[in-house]
Order: structure tokens, then sequence, then C-alpha cells
């Protein structure tokens, strides 16, 4: 049975005017995705702008997050970061923190060896909680392909992937050649990764559009796959901004424009052009009016 079965969000971090963190907006949103029937919540990834995060704003996140989670959904902390140390200290206080699992980029600070990656989920897997792995290869210097997933599951605790790299193809060898779980890791591959047999999708834009992502997520169950084109369909021109680097503040730019702001980006992370904010308000707009009713 799959462990991260479901529509997981990787949460954004609010922030306040003066550019803190946003304690009770990040408590609202949490429950409002909770409520809306989401399955989990991913803090501290990199839609939770994790690089920009102080220690203690990290620490602070995370905590919160799984307290309002608590007994409700599960939580998978992001452990990005740029040594081994680090990282096995963001997995050491996902565990403190009562998580479900982590979700763990590989070494990004160089190009590592494969031994050099393996000995890094290696010293992941010491922690004891279940791995989601994170390739995602256009913002780290490694390519977690299905040939070396086959060395990397061999891992105790590495228990799934999170498939970023674009290629909905790789799912079905992934499944086939390890036993790990695949979870969909692009918005706009969501409907062709579950039919790829992904169980479950870690989501981005699903921040503000929960209840249709849901819908979406059981039509596939169900499958009722007419009905789960049209609402993809529908779903398309806010979900590809999933894939560009700008999509942090396309999320937040949502919630600026349906009356919920949640703070800007920190730099570098730059406010959208004009043509980015017609595209993301003409993308919503047939959301808009049921998003937070």
């Amino acid at each position: 049975m799959p462990r991260f079965a479901g529509v997981y969000v990787a949460a954004i971090t609010p922030f306040t005017s003066d550019d803190r963190v946003d304690v009770p907006r990040l408590r609202e949103h949490i429950a409002w995705l909770i409520d809306r029937g989401v399955h989990g919540i991913v803090p501290t990834g990199s839609c939770g702008e994790y690089a920009a995060l102080s220690d203690a704003e990290r620490e602070q996140v995370v905590e919160t997050i799984a307290e309002v989670c608590k007994d409700r959904v599960p939580v998978v902390v992001g452990t990005g970061a740029s040594s081994t140390r680090n990282a096995v200290r963001w997995a050491k206080h996902a565990k403190r923190s009562g998580a479900a699992g982590i979700m763990a980029l590989p070494p990004s600070a160089y190009r590592p060896s494969r031994r050099e990656i393996a000995a890094w989920f290696e010293a992941l897997s010491d922690v004891g909680l279940p791995i989601v792995a994170y390739n995602n290869p256009f913002d780290t210097t490694v390519d977690l392909t299905p040939d070396l997933l086959i060395e990397l599951a061999k891992i105790e605790n590495l228990v799934a992937v999170k498939e970023y790299s674009g290629d909905v193809r790789r799912i079905p060898t992934i499944l086939e050649s390890t036993n790990l779980e695949v979870i969909v890791g692009c918005d706009d591959l969501a409907l062709e990764g579950l039919l790829a047999g992904a169980t479950g999708w870690i989501a981005g834009l699903t921040n503000v559009v929960a209840r249709e992502s849901i819908e979406l997520y059981d039509l596939v169950c169900a499958r009722d796959l007419d009905a789960a084109s049209a609402l993809y369909r529908r779903l398309l021109p806010l979900f590809r901004y999933d894939s560009r680097p700008t999509f942090v503040q396309a999320i937040k730019y949502a919630f600026e424009l349906i009356g919920k702001p949640v703070g800007a980006t920190r730099p570098p992370r730059l406010p959208l052009d004009e043509r980015d904010r017609r595209i993301i308000a003409g993308a919503l707009e047939p959301f808009a009016s049921v998003a937070f009713h």
C-alpha cells in the first residue's frame, strides 16, 4: 500500500508587510487546505521558499504546520540543504516535530558522484523517517534517473520519488524496476502522471485551488476520464506556472487577486511582470468566485 497517496500541498510561507513569517496567516492557510480535503502538507520545499528562511524561521514554519496538522493529515517536511550535516539536521527536526516523512532533494551544491548521492540518502535514512526523494533536475545538478533510482531504492527508508523531470515515460519504468511509490511533481502533468501509475501528487498551485485539485484526483481515481480531462483543461492555464521559475510569485499573486494576501516573495524572487499578472488573472477567473467559499 502506498504511504503518500493523494494530494499533498507544497505549502507557501506567508510573510507580513515587514517581511516576517506571518504565523497567524500560515495557520489559517493550512487549516483551510485541510478543510478542503487535501491529504497532506509539505512545508519548507521550494514552494515554501526554504532557501530564503533563517534557521529559526524554518523551524517555526515546520513546527506551526505540524501543530495545525496534528491528528488531521500527515506532514512531509522538505529537507533541502547544501550539506549532508544540514540536511540531516532538518530531517531530525522533522522527526521531533512529528512528521510522517521527509521530502529530500539530492545534494546540489556541486555535481556529486553516484556514490556521494547514495551516501547522502543513506545519511538521511539513518534518521528513521520515510524518504520521498525529490527529483528536480532543473534546479539541481542531479537527475535521479530510473537506473539511479534502482540503486537508491535499496536504501532502507527511501520509499518514494517525487518525479519532476517532465518525462511521464519514467513513471512506469520506475514502478516496473523498483518498489518505490511515484508521486507526481508537476501540476501540469498531474493527469498524465496519475494515469501513468503515480499514486500521489505533491502540488503547488493547489495552494489556491485546493477543492478543484482534490476533485481532479478523485475523478482520476474513479476513472471518470471525460470529467477529469474537462476539469484539467480548465486548470491547466494556472497549473502551467508550476513548471516556471516564477511559480511562487504566481501562487502569491493569485492569493492577492482573491482578496487573501499572503505577502510578497523574498528576493531574489521579484514580483511578476504585467504580462504574467494578466495571464494569471485570466487563468484564475473561472475559479476565483468559489475559491474561498
